[in-house]
């Protein structure tokens, strides 16, 4: 593939690190970049380590933004504009929310870029796996330049049409799993504060229309206390305000993400940000 576009990944956290592997896996020459250089220098066996963003992005064909939010996004892809290219495409993969992803759309086309919006459905594991579900929504003749490199971080690419609407998708999407998430944690503490062994819940639940493998897989986890990151409860949070925000401008009334951010706080004042959101049950 050597004439494969060069892709420059930013962000090679929780979710990058496992996008950015699959990406080389495929063949596509790849430079990547992290805020905390000890992040990406894992991944120099596989691509080139950039000591600075604008090194990563000069002569790339495509840029890829995984980083927290939508202000260290517009700072990042600001501080390079003068190493980026007219008509690169820029794959913006980080959760931004509504607001967030029009005003990237509108920094893409101050910079001279082919915005695609394109979040992404799973944690950790599907990262490390290329089985991420990719939300993408930009321009139709976008579509061929990234298909390589969607084919290599997902199982599956669903486009929306224009940029913005995978952003949409992603909260929806997101408050679903959080209400899961919370869910489940509320039916172990409940259980167990009656007195009855919280892993019976998951029991009877086991393989009927009330289960799924997500119940299964953050029960267990809250009730081993094994917590390392597929899903920061930091992060989590940070999405749960992005869903709010975004019902309070359509005008949605949302009955249960209030309390869910406010357990989903409680447990990151306690300490727990770091780990999964499944660390909302410490919290209990």
């Amino acid at each position: 593939m050597s004439d494969a576009p060069t892709v420059a990944l930013l962000g090679t956290g929780t979710m990058g690190a496992g996008m950015a592997r699959n990406i080389a896996a495929a063949g596509l020459p790849l430079r990547v970049w992290n805020r905390t250089p000890d992040k990406a220098a894992p991944l120099a066996d596989v691509a080139t380590v950039a000591d600075a963003a604008a090194d990563a992005v000069a002569g790339a064909g495509i840029v890829v933004t995984m980083l927290f939010d939508a202000d260290s996004v517009a700072e990042t892809m600001a501080a390079v504009r003068d190493s980026l290219t007219d008509g690169v495409v820029w794959v913006q993969s980080t959760t931004v929310g509504v607001d967030g992803a029009d005003r990237l759309g509108r920094l893409a086309a101050e910079l001279g870029l082919v915005y695609v919006d394109a979040p992404v459905l799973g944690t950790r594991k599907p990262a490390e796996d290329g089985a991420l579900l990719v939300l993408a929504s930009g321009p139709d003749d976008a579509r061929d330049a990234v298909a390589g490199v969607f084919d290599a971080i997902g199982s599956r690419t669903v486009w929306l049409g224009p940029a913005g609407a995978g952003s949409r998708l992603k909260l929806a999407a997101n408050a679903w799993v959080f209400t899961v998430v919370e869910g489940v944690a509320e039916s172990l503490a409940l259980a167990r504060d009656l007195g009855i062994d919280p892993r019976l819940f998951l029991d009877v639940v086991r393989g009927g229309a009330l289960d799924a493998p997500y119940v299964q897989l953050k029960g267990t986890a809250m009730l081993d206390d094994e917590l390392p990151a597929a899903f920061a409860l930091a992060t989590a949070l940070k999405d749960v305000d992005l869903i709010l925000a975004a019902a309070e401008g359509a005008g949605v009334d949302l009955a249960l993400m209030p309390g869910i951010r406010a357990h989903f706080a409680r447990a990151v004042d306690d300490g727990h940000g770091d780990l999964d959101m499944a660390a909302t049950y410490r919290s209990h």
